[in-house]
């Protein structure tokens, strides 16, 4: 199974479309959040399921803040990760994923892409396809994939 993950793209599709492109045997589309009124171009654009949060940025949306979803044999919490904090700190979020019983937690709303797997919980930010901050300032994205033992393994990939 492959997991396409994304943040942050404030209504600017042209890196998403490329990523697409780029990837295109996905099972499974996660964005976190920051459509800005994407929502339905996305479900378009993709042919495979997608799950998708609202961000501080969908003011209007009806998007659910946070999601629980099943990945494989993973229990997933999907946020954007403001009402977490996470721009001061992945602590509260991580706590949150522990006391839900999840194996792991994807945010965004930093735009910089982060991949830990300390205490008990993997903790993932694919950063922002379209405003990246990191150094470098490429647009980024993750990839999971899920081998034959049911195994998952997390990719930031970025666009030049």
């Amino acid at each position: 199974m492959r997991v396409l993950i994304v943040s942050d793209t404030h209504g600017r599709h042209e890196n998403l479309e490329e990523i697409l492109g780029r990837e295109p045997r996905v099972d499974l589309m996660i964005h976190l959040g920051d459509v800005e009124g994407g929502e339905e171009y996305i479900s378009e654009l993709v042919e495979c399921p997608l799950e998708i949060v609202a961000g501080n940025n969908d003011f209007f949306s009806d998007l659910e803040r946070e999601k629980e979803l099943k990945i494989g044999q993973y229990k997933a919490l999907i946020t954007h990760g403001h009402y977490y904090y996470v721009a001061m700190g992945i602590e509260d979020l991580r706590k949150e994923a522990q006391g839900r019983g999840m194996d792991m937690a994807m945010f965004g709303h930093t735009h910089r892409p982060f991949l830990d797997y300390s205490k008990g919980i993997t903790m993932l930010n694919p950063g922002s396809v379209s405003y990246p901050r990191q150094d470098g300032h490429k647009p980024s994205y993750a990839i999971m994939e899920i081998d034959g033992s049911g195994k998952a393994h997390f990719f930031i990939k970025y666009l030049e």
